[in-house]
């Protein structure tokens, strides 16, 4: 059975059963707490820690995961991957363990031709929690299995939370007996191989309070209501049905590997280390593959810079495996191929995912080249001081700085002779990792106190009456306020506090748009609102700065929106969406935006493109988008389902989740039409204008616009005519004429260097000349050694002038310093038949410094005092050949 048709089967079942399917979220996440999402519940999250109401009783989806903490030990085994697909059936206080016992183990032993997936009953072991002797019941009445095939197991396998208060609660696995081959017989308490864990069943019954890890935290109680999450793999389920050893075997991964092995002219399960290789390659493929997919660009930090290295690394696999030369086109259409079933969108976006993977394996090329150079030259610093280890901080340089793999520093450095300090550089390696969990940490407590108090003052007085859509104004109580440790009851003149209203016209950073500022005023207290957000799902928190007076909780105030603020914000995001739909509209389709942030007067907008915009693009973007201004297009806004938004052609952002209903903004109709929660204008003319004021690159096949718009724009394009004027006036040329009389003056420039340079080679092959006419016999080579001016090009074009008018045929050696420390060796072919090495030569100077070729070789880093001293060595170091 294909992985796409087991997919299938799994949402068809709980969907007749009253589940609703909900599609799987976007990969990249708007949870503080997470990079991606890294589990199957987690866009159910905020209805499970009752953040949010529930939209649905019962709901089922297939949700994209990918977990990468870890990813240099992915392919080292055959159980786990970077990217995961995992099977939910959820209930959010409808039913509880005894049917969700009974749906998984009705789909899992159902026959094929029934609708389930035909698992032989008598090979299903199941584990529960010790103290949870329900389940164990439910189990036996429901399967009749025995008490042998029941396992009881403690906190750390059998009891979920999420490692902070909130639900939590025991729960069941499934597991399948895959034969003697694979293990030891005993159940999965023995061998998890031979054993494969397929489904979990988490039971949430209880609250949790504070603690570290999965154990000594209290249990403060039962939920008020109870709730099912459940995760079968789909991978693991696909390896089951297809008969396969692995993950790495099923229909969506195994072509990938076959292809690579293919490419690289090697047989997976000829050899480990090819193996564990190709394994990199199979996963890291498939998963840049559905991270592209999903928006995400490789970049330097957070989720881009995540992207690039399983880029990276699946590039590095296939050099290791002997392939040098571009891999991800010959390997990501594979990946296409077989997730496009369950994922059409790869195929729809294959055009803007395959530029951006293409250009960052390009990028990747050049940074080996450029990494090569620095190893080099750190080398050659360790040998001239004697030692005959690499640095580990050197080596952690190299990976974390240039993206040099550590397993090529090793090879490279070995090859020269020198060995790495491989300790020195692990405490480096983990000590980043540990600070990366330590921020995962972090991110995951968010703030344990502080969210915990925002927490109770949502659970006492609901969501905030949010009015940002209809208002500047709104007359409000204050529910709360935060100080720097905590709650307080009230705030002075010059303090920063979080205040919670009962109702807010405030604008809440979210959607690239910036938050609204204004005042908060009231009977006696100023405050300014410095920053809006959104801490939890429906709580609005206004940071803000006490002016003058005192705020105190159940305070009224008046809570006033700058309005030339908000008119600013509205221009910069409607502009947003104009400067979008333009973009569309001259590049084409997949100029889809990936990243924006407005705020007044201000915008920019990241897309997916190979290379600079040309000028005469990006007047044409310009222009496109006055355009829609001029025509004065009207600004819309309708409510719709995210299936029906879809079917009108809405742009959805890829790391925005939605609700049940979404917001459509549409700007003439069809033109500009995009999901959208922000502050937008009634008409486009009310934008005033779209400047450009810079295009450039943020990152391998990532660029960046950004404009001026409303007044701001107006006043950018004023300065620019203003500059055009004064240039016009310093040039005595009409501003129609400045770029024919700035080109005249820069080709009179290039003809002046030219001439410079034509000069100068005049007085270098002069002094050539006079130098190969001085030079000294050595033993039978003419050596010549001389000073000269500037820097190493200079050195190296008068050595090989004089180099060229030594006599044919005669052994002629030429050495070429330059006060700035370069010493450049030139050898002519008979000083090379007679065994002389200028690469030999320049380190024999320099105590090991320097490299190049055998005829034409330099070497830096020399005191200007000790020039003299070193050109006179050469004819020594020459007669003592």
């Amino acid at each position: 059975m294909r992985t796409a048709d087991i997919r299938q089967r799994f949402l068809d079942y709980f969907a007749a059963r009253g589940h609703t399917v909900v599609p799987s979220a976007p990969l990249p996440t708007p949870d503080p707490t997470l990079l991606f999402v890294n589990a199957g519940m987690v866009p159910f999250k905020p209805y499970f820690t009752g953040e949010a109401a529930p939209l649905w009783q019962r709901a089922t989806s297939v949700q994209k995961c990918v977990r990468t903490l870890d990813i240099e030990e992915v392919g080292k085994t055959t159980r786990h991957g970077s990217f995961f697909q995992m099977n939910g059936n959820f209930s959010f206080g409808d039913y509880f363990k005894e049917e969700a016992i009974a749906f998984a183990w009705d789909l899992s032993t159902k026959p094929q031709t029934d609708g389930g997936y035909g698992l032989d009953p008598e090979r299903i072991w199941v584990t529960v929690h010790h103290s949870d002797t329900e389940s164990r019941g439910i189990w036996r009445a429901v399967a009749d299995l025995p008490d042998e095939r029941i396992v009881e197991r403690g906190d750390e396998d059998n009891f979920w939370s999420m490692g902070v208060p909130g639900p939590c609660g025991p729960c069941s696995e499934l597991y399948y007996d895959r034969g003697p081959a694979l293990g030891r017989e005993g159940g999965p308490a023995v061998d998890e191989d031979r054993y494969m864990e397929f489904w979990n069943l988490v039971f949430m019954q209880y609250e949790r309070g504070l603690g570290p890890g999965k154990t000594g935290y209290p249990i403060l109680g039962e939920l008020p209501r109870r709730n099912i999450d459940t995760g079968m793999g789909l991978e693991r389920m696909a390896t089951l049905l297809q008969g396969k050893d692995n993950l790495y075997e099923i229909d969506e991964t195994r072509p990938v590997l076959d292809r690579a092995a293919d490419l690289a002219g090697v047989r997976y399960g000829a050899d480990a280390e090819s193996d564990v290789r190709l394994r990199v390659v199979a996963d890291h493929v498939r998963t840049a593959l559905m991270l592209l997919a999903d928006g995400t660009a490789p970049g330097n930090e957070g989720r881009g810079y995540v992207l690039r290295r399983i880029l990276r690394r699946s590039v590095r696999s296939m050099r290791q495996l002997g392939f040098h030369d571009p891999a991800l086109p010959e390997l990501l259409p594979v990946a296409r191929d077989c997730m496009a079933p369950s994922y059409p969108e790869v195929v729809e976006s294959y055009a803007r995912i395959s530029d951006q993977a293409y250009g960052e394996e390009d990028a990747f090329r050049s940074t080996l080249r450029q990494g090569t150079t620095v190893l080099d030259t750190a080398v050659a610093k360790v040998k001239h001081e004697g030692g005959r280890s690499l640095p580990g901080a050197q080596a952690f340089l190299l990976h974390d700085t240039y993206g040099f793999p550590i397993d090529l520093t090793l090879e490279m450095a070995a090859e020269q002779g020198v060995e790495v300090d491989r300790d020195g550089f692990t405490v480096l390696m983990n000590a980043q990792r540990e600070r990366a969990r330590a921020d995962a940490r972090a991110r995951k407590s968010g703030g344990e106190a502080d969210t915990a108090a925002l927490r109770t003052v949502l659970d006492a007085h609901g969501p905030t009456d949010w009015r940002a859509w209809d208002t500047l104004t709104t007359e409000s109580r204050v529910l709360a306020l935060l100080g720097a440790e905590g709650p307080v009851r009230t705030a002075r003149t010059g303090e920063l506090v979080t205040v919670i209203l009962d109702r807010t016209p405030f604008y809440a950073e979210s959607g690239g748009q910036d938050s609204d500022a204004g005042l908060l005023s009231g009977a006696s207290v100023e405050a300014e609102v410095v920053d809006v957000q959104r801490p939890l799902p429906g709580l609005v928190a206004h940071q803000v700065r006490i002016t003058a007076g005192e705020l105190a909780v159940d305070d009224t105030v008046h809570a006033a929106v700058d309005p030339e603020w908000r008119l600013g914000a509205r221009q910069a995001h409607s502009g947003t969406h104009v400067l979008h739909a333009a973009l569309r509209e001259i590049l084409g389709p997949t100029a889809l935006q990936s990243g924006s942030y407005n705020r007044p007067g201000h915008l920019r907008l990241d897309f997916p493109w190979r290379g600079a915009l040309s000028p005469a693009v990006r007047s044409e973007v310009e222009e496109a988008a006055n355009r829609a201004l001029r025509r004065d297009l009207p600004v819309g806004v309708q409510w719709m389902t995210l299936p029906e938004a879809r079917e009108l052609g809405a742009l959805a952002l890829f790391d925005e989740t939605y609700g049940e209903k979404v917001r459509v903004v549409e700007i003439g109709g069809a033109w500009s039409r995009e999901l959208c929660g922000g502050t937008h204008v009634e008409r486009a003319a009310q934008i005033g204008t779209v400047a450009l004021t810079s295009e450039s690159s943020v990152g391998a096949g990532m660029r960046r616009l950004e404009a001026a718009v409303g007044i701001e724009g107006f006043g950018y394009l004023a300065r620019e005519r203003d500059l055009v004027s004064r240039i016009a006036e310093q040039l005595g040329a009409p501003r129609a004429e400045l770029p024919e009389r700035i080109a005249g003056l820069l080709d009179r420039l290039k003809a002046a260097d030219r001439e410079n340079a034509r000069l100068k080679q005049q007085a270098t092959t002069a002094r050539a000349a006079e130098l190969a006419g001085g030079m000294t016999d050595v033993n039978g080579v003419q050596v010549v050694t001389a000073t000269a001016e500037g820097g190493a090009d200079e050195a190296r074009a008068l050595a090989t002038a004089v180099r060229d008018r030594l006599p044919a045929g005669t052994p002629g050696a030429v050495g070429i310093g330059t006060k700035a420390g370069v010493v450049v060796v030139a050898l002519n072919g008979a000083a090379r038949e007679a065994g002389l090495n200028a690469a030999s030569l320049v380190k024999q100077l320099l105590g090991g410094r320097g490299g190049g070729s055998p005829e034409l070789a330099q070497g830096g880093g020399l005191a200007a005092e000790r020039l003299d001293g070193t050109l006179a060595e050469l004819p020594r170091v020459i007669a003592a050949r």
